[in-house]
């Protein structure tokens, strides 16, 4: 077995917020040695390379939380990294509408927040909306104008050549297979090959709560694949919007509501809803892995989040078994798209901690040991705020005290 060098860092995970977190171990400690281990042939695979490419502007969250702040820092951020390394971005700002009078009231309590969390926002009532996108139907709307579009796989590409010429070495089809931590380094093993670190910081998405146990920690959660099904709307129609176009979100159910999104490249998506995948990384319809859909079958706490939410499961199981029913929630606020606009579009999947309890993590989790920081739960909008929270983990991992021996 092949023994390299002894690193400062192994990161391990090349989506964005494992190449984040090696940029902000870099901001803190310029000279260190940094390694960055990734299974697949290329970066931003998973999670980051199948998003909507949205960058967020915050104002779905509490007022003072770490999510609301790592948002709005995150989007400036992303910006600021774009136009560093000319990343096309459009910041095409973003409609939030209500379509009856129960969504008004909620579109009135999403407006106070947003100025709460000092969001710049537009009110629109139902003219004045008409007269924004008309297209679009509903009684008023808010117009956050911070939100923005970029292709996030783009984004990683630059981040990972911006790292290689820091001297960062950048591992791809190298999936780690064994863990071992001392009290002076962690040794992490891909078949033949070994590294050393001083520090090892896990970034594995969709695959985190697998490392977590490959290094010997102990965990009380599971990694939920939830499948998020697009639709591309065809050439002819994009033109329909100028502006994303969101549903006024239900505060009962954890995610947004399927979404209008412009796209970098012009082209107009619908989507995503959420349904239960039954492989972590399988992006077609109906795809299975029989390890992925046994250990998720065999955890008790999905059993108790399915429970708990039935009415909302059944109802996306509906949507993503019948086109009719996914257009139904489109077309209440944008009427004039029909069956035939819906073309396939390959899915994304959302690696989403369940807790034993069956109660969803909805923010970040981390685990920690001496010389280990795993990120166990990196929730949406992890890819807008990518930086700060790169910069977060660095800060978590060298406030201990890690030195080199």
């Amino acid at each position: 077995m092949s023994v390299a060098m002894i690193h400062d860092v192994c990161i391990i995970g090349g989506g964005i917020v494992g190449l984040a977190t090696a940029m902000a171990v870099l901001e803190k400690r310029p000279s260190a040695s940094v390694v960055l281990l990734e299974k697949e042939p290329g970066l931003a695979v998973h999670q980051t390379g199948h998003n909507s490419g949205v960058i967020h502007a915050g104002i779905y969250y509490a007022p003072g939380s770490l999510k609301a702040r790592l948002c709005r820092e995150g989007a400036d951020a992303i910006k600021a990294f774009c136009r560093e390394k000319s990343v096309p971005y459009e910041q095409c700002g973003k409609l939030v509408v209500a379509t009856n009078e129960l969504e008004h009231r909620r579109l009135k309590d999403l407006a106070e927040r947003a100025k709460i969390n000092n969001i710049d926002i537009e009110w629109l009532d139902r003219n004045t909306l008409k007269q924004r996108e008309p297209m679009v139907e509903g009684v008023a709307a808010i117009f956050v104008r911070a939100t923005g579009i970029v292709d996030y796989k783009a984004v990683c590409v630059a981040m990972g050549a911006h790292l290689a010429a820091q001297g960062v070495e950048i591992e791809l089809n190298t999936q780690v297979s064994a863990i071992r931590e001392t009290s002076d380094l962690v040794e992490i093993s891909a078949g033949e090959r070994q590294w050393r670190a001083r520090q090892l910081i896990a970034c594995a998405g969709l695959q985190s709560d697998r490392i977590a146990k490959l290094a010997g920690l102990k965990i009380d959660h599971q990694i939920i694949p939830f499948r998020g099904e697009y639709f591309r709307l065809p050439p002819s129609r994009n033109g329909l919007v100028r502006h994303l176009i969101y549903p006024v979100p239900d505060p009962s159910l954890p995610f947004l509501g399927i979404h209008v999104t412009k796209m970098i490249d012009g082209s107009l998506t619908v989507g995503p809803n959420a349904v239960l995948g039954m492989a972590r990384e399988g992006y077609p319809k109906f795809s299975i892995n029989i390890r992925d859909l046994s250990e998720c079958l065999s955890f008790p706490g999905l059993w108790r989040l399915l429970w708990k939410n039935a009415g909302a499961s059944v109802h996306e199981f509906r949507d993503s078994l019948w086109r009719k029913n996914y257009l139904e929630a489109c077309r209440k606020y944008c009427p004039s798209l029909t069956l035939e606009d819906l073309q396939p579009m390959q899915a994304g999947i959302r690696a989403q901690a369940v807790m034993r309890d069956g109660r969803l993590e909805h923010d970040f989790l981390f685990l920690k040991t001496g010389r280990m920081l795993h990120v166990c739960n990196a929730p949406s909008p992890a890819a807008t705020s990518s930086i700060p929270i790169g910069r977060d983990i660095a800060d978590r991992c060298f406030s201990t005290g890690w030195t080199k021996p």
